[in-house]
C-alpha cells in the first residue's frame, strides 16, 4: 500500500496554536506529514529559517508521539508544487480561518492542480479557538507589548522573549 503523504506549508514565523492545531489534525490524515517552512524573506521575518524550522520541529514532535504520525520538518524556498512533488506529497494541506483566506487558498489550488493534477489541496477548517490567531497578529501584539501566552506555544513564546529587542 502506498504512503499517504502531505505537505503543510507557511511561513511559521511564528508557529502558532493555530498552526499546530492543523498539523496535528492533518497527522492523523497521513502516514507522513511534511511541515515545509518557506525562505519567504518577502514578509519580513522575526525569526531567521534555521530559528523558524528549530521552533517548528520542537513543537511537533509531541504532535508525533500522539500521533504515531511521521512529522517531518524542511525548509524550502522553491515553487510550492516543486517541493511537493520533491516530497513526494500527494496533498497539500491548507488551514482555513476566514472567507478571506479562502478566496486566496481557492485561488492558489486551482493553480496548484493546474501544475500538477496528481497533487490535491486539502482544506482543513481552523478549530473555533484559533480562528482569529495569525503569526502577523501575534507579532504586531508583541510588538505593542500585549499578552500572546495564549496564541504560541511556550517554546515559541520564550524565543520571542528571547527576541523581544527585534520587535522594539
Amino acid at each position: 500500500m502506498r504512503e499517504r503523504v502531505a505537505l503543510y506549508p507557511g511561513t511559521f514565523d511564528p508557529v502558532t496554536n493555530g498552526h499546530l492545531d492543523i498539523i496535528g489534525r492533518a497527522a492523523r490524515l497521513v502516514d507522513r506529514l511534511v511541515v515545509g517552512v518557506a525562505m519567504n524573506a518577502g514578509k519580513g521575518p522575526l525569526f531567521d529559517l534555521a530559528d523558524r524550522v528549530e521552533l517548528v520541529q520542537m513543537e511537533c514532535r509531541p504532535i508525533a508521539a500522539q500521533t504515531g504520525a511521521t512529522i517531518e520538518v524542511r525548509p524550502f524556498a522553491k515553487l510550492l508544487i516543486n517541493f511537493a512533488q520533491e516530497v513526494g506529497a500527494q496533498m497539500i494541506v491548507r488551514g482555513l480561518r476566514a472567507v478571506t483566506d479562502f478566496d486566496y487558498e481557492f485561488a492558489m489550488a486551482g493553480m496548484n492542480y493546474r501544475l500538477a493534477r496528481e497533487i490535491q489541496t486539502v482544506f482543513l477548517m481552523a478549530s473555533e479557538r484559533h480562528q482569529f490567531i495569525s503569526s502577523k497578529l501575534v507579532k504586531e501584539v508583541a510588538m505593542l507589548g500585549g499578552d500572546i501566552a495564549s496564541f504560541v506555544p511556550a517554546a515559541t513564546l520564550a524565543r520571542m522573549h528571547a527576541h523581544s529587542h527585534r520587535l522594539d
